[in-house]
């Protein structure tokens, strides 16, 4: 009887520690990647919308960023498909990098220039499709690179890497670059130059043509399904990571716009900006902690449940009272039980997979609970907001999506 062959690089699952070098590289790409999302969504976008309809400026952020997010629904798994059945020599992953880095920098300058919703709505699209392209391979490079036992520690510095490029975006286009075109255009040069160094300085081991997973496109598409008969695990995690994702839409979309017509800050820009360097804090400290913690112990779903509590607190304080005071206590709060989750979120995605030849598509199909709560926080908060109780029941919609998520991780089996 003859051995199986060995599986390529590409493929095998790995063993080796990642050195400190690679893991700043990664975390300087998922700055550039979030920065460049958060940057035009927490301030770009609802102050172009009021600029292009202020009667009608929550509508018309709405629309936006829903269809956006329609688009990032479709690119992720798709691109996350092609990268796994790409052959370059410069590797499976890199290649479509480099192409969601153009993709993404030529929405942000169409951004810079629209001067009517639709070419709001087109630039939008763009950025998604190119981001939501480098988020599919910015991601697949954990269970390529990174062995089990240190993913909870490399989630939890993708974690914070989401947060910095959220404080940092708003720092960014509220203080460095205050036009509105500029602010587009400083976004584009971050998501390059951040993704294009990753690109150049790390390695990505290119799939021998043999290996590459057979099937024509049409054929291809199908297999973007994951069915949850046989595969519960991945189907339990999906669900919790779609409704803590779910849970942090809804409190934190519209925050620019509640600080405006329910808190009545004076300066509503510095308020989110003051609000997102708390937030921000608490969740370096969440996440630095918790991955470490996590991986000592082997266990994930303990730290799970702990964040959805504090993330729901955090809600419900903004559900009883919506003052300055109030969303400086609930800031931190949801900060470091999100932080918390990031870090184990990683962790026990990637435990999941189904296997190691779709990995990036697998992700993708993952990510799609990081894009469809754009797409449905919108529809749900313009209905709340108009006619279910106004900023109270948005929050409370927010506590009971993070609590829904800390009973489905406890339907997961693969993990502890």
């Amino acid at each position: 009887m003859t051995d199986a062959p060995a599986l390529p690089a590409a493929l095998a699952e790995p063993t080796a520690r990642v050195r400190a070098g690679w893991t700043s590289l990664l975390f300087l790409a998922n700055i550039g990647l979030w920065l460049g999302i958060y940057a035009p969504i927490q301030v770009l976008l609802p102050n172009q919308a009021e600029l292009l309809d202020s009667a009608h400026k929550e509508f018309v952020f709405g629309l936006v960023t829903g269809i956006g997010a329609l688009v990032a629904l479709v690119v992720n798994p798709v691109i996350g498909m092609l990268s796994d059945r790409t052959c370059s020599r410069f590797g499976r992953r890199h290649p479509w990098t480099v192409a969601a880095m153009a993709v993404s920098a030529a929405g942000l300058g169409v951004l810079a220039t629209a001067g009517s919703v639709a070419v709001m709505t087109l630039g939008w699209c763009l950025v998604q499709a190119g981001l939501n392209a480098l988020l599919a391979t910015l991601m697949s490079a954990v269970p390529d690179r990174v062995p089990v036992a240190q993913r909870a520690e490399i989630g939890g510095y993708v974690g914070i890497a989401q947060m910095l490029g959220t404080v940092l975006g708003a720092l960014l286009v509220t203080e460095l670059v205050t036009t509105l075109a500029g602010g587009y255009l400083a976004c584009a040069v971050v998501v390059v130059v951040l993704a294009g160094v990753f690109v150049l300085r790390t390695p990505d081991a290119a799939l021998p043509r043999e290996w590459r997973p057979p099937g024509r496109p049409h054929k291809m598409l199908k297999t973007l399904w994951v069915s949850p008969r046989r595969h519960p695990d991945f189907a339990w995690a999906w669900a919790c990571h779609f409704m803590i994702n779910l849970g942090n839409a809804l409190g934190t979309l519209y925050l620019l716009f509640f600080l405006k017509n329910s808190v009545h800050y004076l300066d509503p820009d510095a308020g989110l900006l003051i609000m997102m360097g708390c937030y921000g804090v608490a969740l370096i400290v969440g996440a630095a902690a918790t991955g470490k913690l996590s991986d000592r112990s082997g266990r994930r779903k303990p730290y799970v449940l702990a964040s959805s509590a504090v993330m729901a607190l955090a809600a419900l304080i903004l559900v009883v009272w919506q003052t300055w005071t109030a969303a400086l206590v609930a800031s931190p709060l949801l900060g470091v039980g999100f932080g918390a989750y990031q870090a184990v979120a990683i962790a026990i995605l990637t435990q999941v997979l189904p296997a190691a030849k779709d990995r990036a598509k697998d992700l993708g199909v993952v990510n799609i609970a990081n894009s469809l709560p754009q797409v449905v926080a919108p529809a749900l908060a313009t209905v709340i907001l108009a006619n279910i109780g106004g900023y109270p029941t948005l929050f409370a919609a927010s506590a009971i999506a993070t609590l829904v998520a800390g009973v489905f991780v406890t339907r997961v089996r693969a993990v502890r």
